[in-house]
């Protein structure tokens, strides 16, 4: 490939503002680490979103400035964030027991791979140096009511991130509903992966050269 897919389509920020336009208004979300908790920045107008980190606190607001913010307030992934009015900081045990007992609507997670079938891997690489277990996005995965994925397309090497079965040790099996890359907005459906949008400058042949798996264009939606 003569083009990193990471120089092209949408910056972190905006497929995190793209995400956004999605989560429906009153929701109350996980945002795992890395590009994920861009997100927490970006809330359309007019929609209130209830963010929740499953280290004890409902109302997570963004990452303050740097230097403003206060050392013992992070999220699970020990980022300083900030607290919206109304907040509830509680137990790590009570956190997960909102997790458990299915009372969020959405999480959002990154991804090392992603198959058609919706397997997600986004914990270990399998080596012997590796993270040594999944944590708690195995049961992000198994009680969050949608699970979405934000992630560059490919790698820093080029390989595809979406693909027809993963490599690489499972987070949860046929859990993902829709994945947002640099590249494209995919839907994970019984037939596979199908394309949702594309993001500007980009073209089918360019994302479906790039992902590991049969891509369906996009919908004819005029007939």
């Amino acid at each position: 490939m003569t083009n990193s897919p990471q120089q092209v389509g949408r910056t972190r920020d905006e497929m995190a503002i793209r995400l956004a336009q999605d989560i429906p208004d009153g929701s109350y979300v996980n945002l795992g680490i890395g590009i994920p908790e861009l997100i927490a920045k970006y809330v359309p107008e007019g929609r209130e979103f209830i963010y929740h980190t499953e280290n004890g606190l409902l109302g997570m607001g963004p990452s303050p400035e740097s230097g403003l913010g206060d050392p013992e307030l992070i999220n699970a992934g020990k980022r300083q964030v900030t607290a919206i009015p109304g907040a509830a900081y509680f137990h790590h045990a009570d956190s997960f027991a909102m997790i458990r007992g299915g009372h969020l609507d959405l999480c959002v997670l990154g991804a090392l791979q992603v198959s058609s079938g919706g397997d997600l891997a986004n914990w270990s690489t399998g080596a012997p140096d590796a993270i040594p277990a999944v944590g708690g996005a195995m049961d992000l995965v198994a009680g969050v009511k949608s699970i979405y994925v934000i992630t560059q397309h490919c790698t820093k090497n080029g390989e595809p991130k979406l693909v027809q079965a993963c490599t690489f040790p499972l987070t949860g099996c046929g859990i993902v509903n829709r994945i947002y890359t640099n590249l494209a907005v995919i839907e994970v459906t019984a037939e596979g992966f199908q394309l949702i949008e594309l993001s500007p400058g980009i073209d089918f042949e360019y994302v479906a050269e790039r992902t590991g798996a049969p891509l369906l264009p996009l919908k004819d939606n005029t007939k």
